[in-house]
Parts: C-alpha cells; structure tokens; sequence
C-alpha cells in the first residue's frame, strides 16, 4: 500500500494552500462560486515526500483523489466553514506526464495524465444525475440510487414493501453540470496526410461551460476507456475518454515557440541588413519563379499589422486578408501549401470540400446523445494564424455569407436549435481562386470573370491577379528554372537511392538557387518574434505621405467620374505599412514603408480597377464589376425605355431601343449586352419575344 491517506493530504494543504483554503471557505461563507482549490503538481506535490505522493495520484487516481477530498475537507479555516464536497484540482503536470492523442495507448487507463490540443466541438452544459430518487408507489418511501451509466439506473423493488411501481423524481435527486468536448490535435504538428485525432472530454461541476471552439487547452484528468456499441451489444473495442479534473487554456499567441539567446541575435541581425525585404521574398517559395510583388505582399501578411482596441470599445483589425486570382498552371496552390509551411500558426483547406462547418461554425447533433453541439471549423482553428482557403470562388452560397463577418468583424455568430454564441476568427486570409471562364479574358473587368459577391471581394486589403501571358523572355527564364528545379530533384533523388555518381558537395552547390535565403525555421521564429514584440507607430512623415496618396488619387474623382479608392483601401495602407516597419523590426512606422506599399497596392489595383475603355482607374469596378461608364449606360438604357414605353403597349422593340441607344452614343454590342444585364437583375422583362418593359417599383 502506498503512503497516500486523508490525514497526510490535510497535512499537504495546510503546509502549501492555507491562504487558498481561507479563500474558498470565505466564498463558500457568501454563497459564492467555485467549489475547488487548483494545486500546482510541478510547483509543490513534486517536492513534498519527495514527490511521492504525486507518483500515487499519477498511478491510483481514483482512491488518491478521494483521499485528496476528504484531507481538504478535514483541513482548518479561519472561518470554520465545512470544506465538506470540495475538491482538489491538479494543474501543471510533469511534461513525462503530457501525452499526444495519438500516443495514448491501453496502459495509460485509469491513470492521471494531460493531454494538449484543441478544442473542436462543445456540447450545451446540461446536468447529469449523480443519485437518483425514486417514490414508490405503493408506501411513499424514497429511495437514493446511485448513478454510473449513461442509462438512468431504477431500484428493482421497494426496500419497504417490495412493491416494482416506481416513479422517479428529479427535483430530490442529486444532479451535477456536466458537458462533453472533443479535443483535437493541433493542426500544425501533423505530418502529411495524417488524421487529426480526437479524444472527448467530460466536465463537470464549474468546468462545464468554460471552454469555447477554438480555444488551445490542455487538459488534466483520468484516462478512461468504455466499450463500443449499444445497451446490450457492447463489442471488446474500446473508446477511450478523459474525466477532466482541471483544465488550463492556453494563451492563444506565438508562444508556443521556443526563440532561443542565439536565435534573437541571428533574427536582430537579419532585421539589420539592408536587403531584409529582398531576402525575405526570396525566403517564400523559392522553387516558384517570378510574382515578386505577390510574395512580398504575403511576406507583409505574415508579419501582420497592429490590431487596435480603441477607448469606446471599437476593434480594428490587423491582419491583412488578401486573394490570389489567375490562370491555371501559375502556381496559386503551391503558394499557399509553402505559406502553411512557413507561418507559425496556419490551417489549410478548400472552399470545394468544405461546408459552412468545416470553414467557419455551427451547430450540429451530437451522435451520442443527441444533444446540440458547438464545432469550430477552420477560421476559428486558425485564430491568431492564418487561414488558406484554396479554390475560395468554388465555395456555396451560403458559405461566403458566413465569410463577410469572419474577415471584417473576426468573429463568427452562431444562432441555431437553441445555442448562441460569438466566437473569435481573428485571422488573415489568403485565398486563391480561378477565373469563372477558365482563363482570363483581356476586355472583360476582373469582378466579372471572379465568382465572388463584389461585397465579399471588397473585403481583402489585396487582389492580385496571376495572368499567364506569352512573353519570349520571361518564358524562357521559366522554362530554365523549371528544368533546372526538376533535374537538381532527379540527381537528389538518385543520390539518395542508389549508388551515384553525384555527391553531396555538388548536389549542395546546385541547389543555391531554390534553398531559401532564410531557413524556414528560422523565418518562423523572426514572424513569430516580429508579432509578439515590435508595435509600430506611424511617424508624422508617414502620416503625410499616406494622406497626400490618398487625397491625390480622390481628387481625380471630380464631378461625375470614377472614385478610385475609398476609406476602406486607405486602412488597407496603413495595415501594410505597419507589417513593413515589423519586418525591420521598427517601432516607427516610415514614409519608406508607406512607398513600399503604395507601389504594392497600386499593382493591386492597376490589375482590378482600370476601367478598360477610359484607362481611367474606378474603384466601383473592382469591387462590383460595373465601371463608371456602364453605370451611366445603365442609366441611359433605362430612360430611352422608360420615355419610349408609353408608345408600346405590349414592351418597346429591341430594334427601336437600339437605334435610340446609337444616337445617345452607345454602340449596339453594348447596348445589347446591357438589355440583358437589366433582365438578368429582373430590372426590365419581355411581356413577347424581343420587347422590353421596364418593371415597376410600387
């Protein structure tokens, strides 16, 4: 037998938690809540009997957790409250005693382990029936039964009289809080094609309704193992399931990295040299050539800007949100699976294979016991992170709604079968997407080939459109760099598995080239360090000079011409400035930061909002697919039917609005093409073939 016992474990508390043991009867003295006392494992059962009381938790939880109770309830206060129902919670485990999910194997039952990840689902808190009552019919005698199963467990006959006619009465049995989550591993820690594993958790009493979907937690309880299938048909398989003693949630920033003395300087030192941006660039994807200006964006999406909290509670986002469009073949995908290599915290999926669940929220029925549940998808996964959501154009409908609010909000809302909630999606995003035609087609605005809502589009601080255009010399360098990536990879390969005639010097002097200038550990560490340190401040010159950008492309819009930019690409700028002045390192946000992503920015919009008849630049177009001048045909279409209508009973004839659009200087192709944009959005209808009405508004 071990040494635990009540009156050593009283001994315990009042050595180490007198102070914590007054505070909990004074609660319990004002009715207050919280029923526990948190002991550190690490902190102080390691050192008293030389930690062999921790060994017996470890390896007996259930008779030493009872100890545990009834030594804290035996223990004195200042109060003389009865401590009687308390209970003792362990925090801190040993790392020895940290296991992945993954690992956790059939001798691990009954013992006390933790385990960290995830949390992906959580069901409604609902209460469990610890002793049941029961009435019998017959005499009126009451009697208690202790409950284990998920079954309601009845008496077989009354004690008094025998009698089998029970009823059960809820109000005088004895129920606790309790609720089921599902931990997940965290997605950054798997290899290539692994499963993410998962394990349910139980919570009960003041644990149950403490943690959200999305939350990283880490878990301190007894592993438990129940057989599979229903009632009678139990199989010899096992599930296996935490009974959670304490759970700690873990600060949701860039900790979880170890930043060494050594790797501080090397990152110091990196911030210093004069071509940090360069370098940092030529870090991403070395093996995809060219799309300097698309790199360098995604360079500055992974550094971040500052996120503001300001004094009447209004949040402003830092992460910069922003989407690849382009032609097949222009290494879109490959991009984004090198960026989810690199940041620090990422999570990867397709708007094709995903629901609404899988890339936001929602509630689902749980299969167990048919309770509602709360499941996280991927941009609550990615909280603090970044999400990359290949193929974003192929998502439904209904998705993209839920996407308005993640990237401008950073919270997702859940309202449904009874359950509420707000939960944090405050990531940046990098999506990739395909034109609707296959390819891009030259005359046509971008928004129009993209099957995107124009609102969600407005949404990304960047667009940049990959076209993949013949050009004799640019063609060439890709076709040299692609034979040279392939053959550097035939020669490691064959190097690797038979006798070659290459060794390593050789192989390590060709492939200069495609190795990143900056290890890609070494690069996460910088972001992660960039993030959590530098908070940069725009200096009065950087201020001038994004005002003075921002006032000269608005002054082109004098009366009754196209708005170029808005207010929204304005906080754009200064998100990306700042995440320039992080990759230095500098506190000071400046006026070279602001060039460098004016320059960005204005190939973003070069791409998307050159209206392509005025070469006028009409920041409408990029974000509704309908320039300036269209709108104003619009407008003039609607009129010529409007005026002519009274003329035609029966719709004006397609020939007559045509003639009548030419003298108004609006060519037939676009005249046509505009009477069936106007009955597409149900503006006009046809009572007979070729004649149009204007439908009216009551």
């Amino acid at each position: 037998m071990g040494i635990s016992s009540p009156a050593l474990w009283t001994e315990f508390f009042e050595r180490y938690y007198r102070e914590e043991i007054n505070k909990l009867a004074y609660r319990i003295k004002s009715g207050g809540d919280g029923r526990s006392i948190y002991v550190n494992f690490v902190r102080d059962l390691s050192i008293f009997h030389e930690g062999k009381l921790g060994e017996e938790l470890i390896e007996k939880p259930d008779e030493v957790l009872i100890h545990a109770q009834r030594g804290l309830a035996s223990a004195t206060n200042i109060y003389g409250v009865s401590l009687e129902g308390c209970k003792p919670r362990f925090y801190s485990l040993p790392t020895t005693r940290k296991v992945l999910i993954r690992n956790l194997r059939s001798e691990h039952i009954g013992k006390f382990m933790a385990i960290e990840g995830i949390v992906r689902k959580v069901t409604e808190v609902r209460p469990r029936i610890v002793e049941a009552a029961f009435a019998c019919l017959n005499c009126g005698s009451i009697m208690m039964v202790p409950q284990e199963e998920n079954q309601l467990k009845q008496p077989f006959e009354c004690s008094k009289c025998s009698s089998k006619k029970m009823i059960f009465l809820p109000e005088n049995s004895i129920s606790v809080d309790s609720q089921r989550v599902k931990i997940q591993e965290y997605p950054e820690n798997l290899r290539g094609g692994e499963q993410p594993q998962t394990i349910d958790v139980i919570l009960e009493s003041e644990l149950a309704g403490y943690v959200n979907p999305g939350d990283r937690v880490i878990v301190n309880g007894i592993i438990r193992a129940k057989p599979r299938g229903l009632g009678q048909r139990k199989m010899t398989h096992m599930d296996l399931y935490i009974e959670g003693n304490s759970v700690e949630i873990l600060q949701q920033e860039y900790e979880e990295f170890e930043i060494t003395e050594k790797d501080k300087e090397l990152i110091i030192q990196l911030a210093a040299s004069d071509n940090i941006y360069e370098k940092i660039v030529k870090s991403i994807a070395p093996s995809i050539y060219g799309h300097e200006d698309v790199k360098l964006a995604i360079a500055l999406q992974l550094f971040g800007g500052v996120p503001k909290k300001l004094p009447d509670g209004t949040e402003i986002r830092g992460d910069i949100h922003i989407l690849l469009v382009g032609d097949p073949g222009v290494a879109k995908s490959q991009l984004l699976r090198y960026v989810h290599r690199i940041a620090p915290r990422s999570v990867y999926t397709t708007g094709k294979g995903t629901t609404t669940a899988g890339l936001t929220a929602t509630a689902v029925r749980d299969e167990v016991d048919g309770r509602w549940t709360l499941e996280a998808g991927a941009l609550v996964l990615a909280d603090k992170g970044i999400a990359l959501v290949d193929e974003i154009d192929k998502m439904r409908k209904e998705d993209t709604s839920a996407l308005h609010e993640a990237l401008e909000q950073q919270t997702i809302s859940v309202a449904k079968a009874g359950i509420n909630a707000i939960l944090r999606a405050r990531c940046a995003l990098l999506g990739a997407a395909n034109p609707k035609y296959g390819r891009f087609e030259r005359f046509t605005p971008i928004p129009e080939q993209i099957e995107m809502s124009p609102t969600l589009l407005s949404r990304f601080d960047l667009i940049f459109v990959m076209k993949d255009e013949p050009d004799e010399e640019k063609d060439k360098r890709l076709v040299d760099h692609i034979l040279y990536t392939h053959q550097l990879g035939e020669i490691a390969e064959r190097a690797k598995n038979t006798a070659s005639e290459y060794d390593e010097e050789y192989i390590k002097q060709r492939s200069g080239k495609i190795v990143p200038e900056i290890d890609p550990d070494l690069l996460r560490k910088y972001i992660a360090y960039a993030r959590k340190t530098v908070y940069p401040v725009l200096t009065d010159g950087a201020k001038e000079k994004i005002k003075e950008f921002y006032l000269s492309l608005r002054a082109r819009a004098k009366e009754n011409s196209p708005v170029p930019i808005t207010a929204r690409q304005l906080e754009s700028i200064i998100r990306l400035a700042e995440a320039s002045a992080r990759v230095r390192l500098s506190d000071r946000v400046e006026r070279e930061d602001v060039e460098r992503v004016i320059e960005i920015m204005m190939k973003s919009l070069r791409e998307i909002a050159v209206d392509p008849e005025t070469g006028e630049m009409d920041i409408d177009l990029a974000y509704s697919g309908t320039s300036k001048t269209q709108r104003d045909r619009i407008i003039v279409m609607k009129k010529i039917i409007d005026d002519l209508e009274k003329d035609y009973e029966k719709g004006v004839p397609e020939e007559v609005i045509l003639e009548e659009a030419e003298k108004e200087g609006i060519d037939r192709t676009k005249a046509k093409e505009i009477l069936s944009k106007l009955k597409l959005h149900g503006e006009v209808y046809t009572p007979k073939h070729g004649h149009y009405k204007l439908v009216s508004k009551l």
